[in-house]
């Protein structure tokens, strides 16, 4: 099979406002119909209950099996929702998707290391200092972590918004 001379460009993507818009600029902006496009959502692991919790409630291996359906549905929803941005803008770019456990900033930062990536696309939240300090931001940990260029796309304030 013939390798393609295009770029590999990692894009994180989730359930925000701000990761559609990033998707989607970079898709207008940055990539061409040679690059492939690697989405990856990365899911937050889900906390290890106790058969009672510190708050006295009972988990059931149920409730337990029901928390991680929801969030394979998530997962598969923001992938779905994701691609259908990217089959809107060229449906002759290669677009593949990956979804991964763990904290989004070490996740994002092993695959674009891992899969030797040309660029990574990353949204901005626009969290304040106070949220951004409690939080911690993914974008600019993931800035000064990976070794390939960042881009930090904003979405603009919907009354800068031409569209």
């Amino acid at each position: 099979m013939a390798e393609k001379n295009g770029r590999k460009i990692l894009v994180a993507v989730d359930e925000s406002d701000e990761s559609g818009y990033a998707l989607s600029w970079c898709l207008k902006t940055l990539s061409n119909s040679n690059d492939t496009l690697v989405l990856i959502y990365a899911v937050q692991p889900r906390p290890v209950y106790t058969a009672i919790d510190s708050t006295g409630y009972l988990f059931t291996a149920d409730i337990i099996a029901n928390m991680e359906i929801l969030s394979n549905q998530v997962a598969q929803s923001v992938i779905d929702k994701a691609k259908k941005i990217c089959s809107e803008f060229d449906d002759q770019i290669t677009v593949e998707a990956m979804v991964e456990t763990g904290d989004p900033r070490d996740v994002i930062c092993e695959m674009a290391d891992k899969l030797k990536v040309d660029f990574l696309v990353l949204g901005s939240h626009g969290y304040g200092t106070i949220k951004r300090a409690f939080l911690g931001s993914v974008s600019n940990h993931c800035a000064h972590k990976v070794k390939c260029p960042v881009l930090i796309v904003k979405k603009p304030k919907s009354n800068d918004a031409h569209h």
